[in-house]
């Protein structure tokens, strides 16, 4: 296969995983699932621009027929979540309705093409675009949101550090082919195939799907669980809205209210959560350290507790899952309380309802990485189809 621009995004509610795979380079990027609209009057001009990392002060304005209000500049990502206007997700958000979520993916894919030219307006063509949608608005809504995405959308970025006045840089995305995928099933993707030969990797798990395979992706405000019978996923399994985020805004206003320390944003928490324990503190005032794993801990194991829960319901709810000889954990969130979904999963094997959960490698990524498989087999079918009709044509 000659090489094309692959682009993969797994649209999570905490944070947006760009996956790449292009003419020039193979790369990944992350940023917060966060905007605020921007105020000329408030910006604060950084006092050495040398200093400015554009990756986290994009300020974007996009031009899209995907979007309906065409006129107004964000704040995405990081410089989002320092904002005090800052809009993060809320519960049960429907991402194909919703503007924000063009404007984070545009705002990201451009991103990456701006990396790519030194020109104040790039053109950047995506052969396949694959994206993703949590199982409970996949069926009703992937046909309407491909539609959308699909064609050119203009990115324009505000205050770019490091280019004269205007100090704008112009990015035209043509999206040429979208693919889109279901939360859950694109990480059995990425578990069982290869990403450069997209043959099968883990044969063992694909065998053991003729039995059953449960997968329960944790995020932000879902949890995804796909079954898998026969190395396919099996439709009436459905999400359930709930995902790590109300335990995380707990935490943050609990640290807030008794150790005077706001944490900018979810995203800000997360990453410190994934240091360890051993970095769970924060510093209110200069030389104070405020130890707040008295506040995460109850947090974590409240939500490994319920996680389980949705586990055993939906295991035992599923005919065509019955007996099913696997169980995966997947996601962000369930990485970070891996420990504690471990340690709850002791007193169901005491209760006789043992749930053994695997935790595969990059289990935090593996949606993008499953999203990039799409793109690269749906590119192989749309070559095929010419070469067969370039031999029917010929013959």
């Amino acid at each position: 296969m000659d090489r094309h621009n692959f682009l993969a995004i797994d649209i999570g509610n905490s944070w947006y995983k760009a996956m790449v795979s292009d003419q020039w380079t193979d790369g990944e990027y992350q940023i917060p699932n966060a905007i605020a609209l921007y105020d000329e009057e408030f910006f604060e001009k950084p006092y050495e621009e040398d200093d400015v990392e554009f990756e986290e002060n994009l300020i974007v304005e996009v031009k899209s027929q995907a979007i309906f209000d065409k006129r107004e500049i964000y704040y995405i990502g990081k410089s989002a979540a320092r904002q005090r206007n800052v809009s993060l997700t809320a519960k049960n958000n429907q991402k194909v309705d919703e503007d924000r979520t063009y404007i984070l993916l545009f705002g990201l894919a451009a991103y990456h093409a701006a990396q790519l030219s030194e020109e104040d307006e790039v053109h950047y063509s995506i052969d396949q675009l694959a994206v993703s949608l949590p199982t409970t608005q996949y069926k009703e809504k992937k046909d309407n949101f491909r539609q959308r995405l699909i064609g050119t959308h203009t990115v324009i970025f505000h205050k770019v550090p490091g280019i004269p006045e205007p100090k704008e840089l112009v990015v035209k995305l043509h999206v040429q082919d979208v693919i889109i995928g279901a939360e859950g099933a694109c990480a059995y993707l990425g578990m069982t195939r290869d990403q450069d030969t997209l043959y099968i990797k883990d044969e063992l798990l694909v065998n053991e799907s003729s039995k059953g395979v449960i997968i329960g992706d944790l995020g932000g405000d879902s949890v995804d669980f796909v079954g898998i019978k026969n190395n396919k996923p099996i439709a009436s399994i459905e999400g359930e809205t709930f995902g790590i985020n109300p335990f995380l805004d707990n935490i943050i206003q609990k640290v807030s209210k008794s150790e005077m320390y706001k944490f900018d944003s979810r995203a800000e928490l997360e990453e410190k959560l994934a240091l360890g324990q051993s970095e769970w503190y924060v510093e209110p005032f200069a030389g104070v350290k405020k130890d707040i794993s008295k506040y995460i801990i109850p947090q974590l194991k409240s939500m490994a507790i319920k996680y389980l829960e949705h586990f055993d319901r939906i295991r035992s709810s599923s005919p065509e899952i019955k007996g099913a000889t696997r169980y995966i954990a997947v996601g962000g969130a369930a990485k970070l309380a891996q420990r504690e979904i471990q340690e709850a999963a002791v007193s169901w094997s005491e209760r006789g309802r043992p749930i053994d959960l695997m935790f595969p490698d990059e289990m935090e990524k593996l949606n993008v990485l499953g999203l990039m498989i799409l793109a690269k087999m749906k590119q192989i079918q749309i070559e095929e189809k010419k070469n067969e009709a370039y031999i029917s044509s010929n013959s």
